[in-house]
């Protein structure tokens, strides 16, 4: 029986109990919050799904701690990008679905309990990979600020990026990716006369974005006057401030928000944070946003902790992509930024996106467990 315990009692002997309990408040929390955000539309099938999530994101927590995820991915590199390609490709196919105003985002397996996001799976070897390339660059001697080294984790950077934008049209979570890049190759030492570059780049490619793609310019003007078609493309937003608006200082209590009478879409998922502040008013809303701040925070301190460069990489990589998520989210549902389509991390409904966010949680704690704190 020890025997068969021992990698438990070394889990929790090594593992950062702060993260471990970040995490499970904000999983816990979140279930309690889609369940009173669905009670009246009788969507119980989200709340089973997210329980279902949590149990196997556990498990999966567990074990990703256990893998040397530095070692796993420079022996099988080929293979994670090669599948990492493969879960966009396969939208193409009969199996992807349009949930999403457009964008091809689902896929939905004959059989399997819930439809799959390769958006969200594909973050994680996205990160690895860049990790990976950043780190074979620095330990061959070579400057990563140089040309030749810009160009090169700057093409991969840019062929996920197209491929996103190409198959998906999710121009929301091509932001996400762009972030993680630019946090990753800053934290390795490019200079900031590159990003400076890729800022006015991308500023030029918002541009044509704007011009030929209505539905991203008709996103800005929706967001620049959401009153102004309240009936229609403004709706969605509107309804999210009269929620906001209407918690007050300790908002209306658990499951007592009018709101989720089926007047806002999308409140289990993307607008699940309006929810939190008609139900929980302000404080509960800053207390949600102290627990993330908690969690990017000791993300980022354990990122500095780290013993080895590939490690330092993945949790700086990782930290960015919770807070970016967290920011980006939020801004939308308060109407200062234009709709991304971006899911509040632990708290919207989405399976997917939830088994993801404990496998990053549980790659930060396999990085530090032999750190000393």
């Amino acid at each position: 029986m020890n025997t068969l315990l021992s990698p438990f009692q070394e889990f929790w002997k090594k593992g950062d109990k702060l993260l471990l309990l970040l995490c499970l408040l904000a999983s816990v929390y979140g279930v309690a919050l889609i369940f009173s955000a669905t009670r009246y539309n009788g969507n119980n099938r989200a709340v089973i799904t997210q329980c279902v999530a949590i149990l196997l994101g556990a498990v999966i927590y567990i074990l990703c701690t256990f893998i040397d995820f530095q070692l796993f991915v420079e022996k099988n590199w080929k293979l994670v990008f090669g599948v990492s390609v493969l879960f966009i490709l396969l939208l193409l196919t009969p199996l992807g679905t349009d949930h999403d105003a457009g964008n091809l985002n689902w896929l939905d397996i004959p059989g399997f309990p819930m439809e799959i996001q390769p958006n969200e799976i594909d973050k994680l070897p996205f990160i690895l990979l860049l990790a990976l390339l950043i780190t074979k660059i620095q330990s061959q001697g070579r400057d990563i600020g140089s040309v030749l080294s810009v160009l090169q984790i700057g093409a991969y950077a840019a062929f996920m990026l197209g491929l996103i934008a190409a198959v998906c049209g999710d121009m929301g979570m091509c932001v996400v990716y762009t972030f993680i890049f630019a946090t990753m190759a800053w934290s390795a030492g490019v200079k900031l006369r590159w990003f400076i570059g890729v800022g006015i780049g991308a500023l030029a490619a918002l541009g044509v974005i704007i011009t030929f793609f209505p539905y991203a310019s008709g996103r800005i003007s929706t967001w620049l006057d959401p009153f102004a078609n309240t009936s229609g493309d403004g709706y969605q937003i509107v309804q999210s401030l009269y929620s906001i608006g209407s918690g007050g200082l300790f908002g209306l209590g658990l499951g007592q928000g009018r709101q989720t009478y089926m007047y806002l879409p999308e409140e289990h998922n993307d607008f699940i944070f309006a929810v939190v502040c008609e139900e929980l008013g302000f404080a509960g809303a800053v207390a949600i946003l102290l627990l993330f701040a908690a969690l990017i925070i000791r993300g980022y301190y354990l990122a500095l902790h780290m013993r080895d460069r590939f490690s330092f990489l993945v949790t700086a990589g990782i930290t960015t992509l919770l807070a970016i998520q967290v920011i980006l989210n939020v801004a939308v549902v308060t109407n200062l930024v234009p709709c991304t389509g971006i899911s509040l991390p632990f708290f919207s409904y989405g399976g997917t996106a939830l088994l993801i966010q404990l496998a990053e949680m549980g790659i930060i704690l396999s990085a530090s467990r032999d750190v000393k704190l």
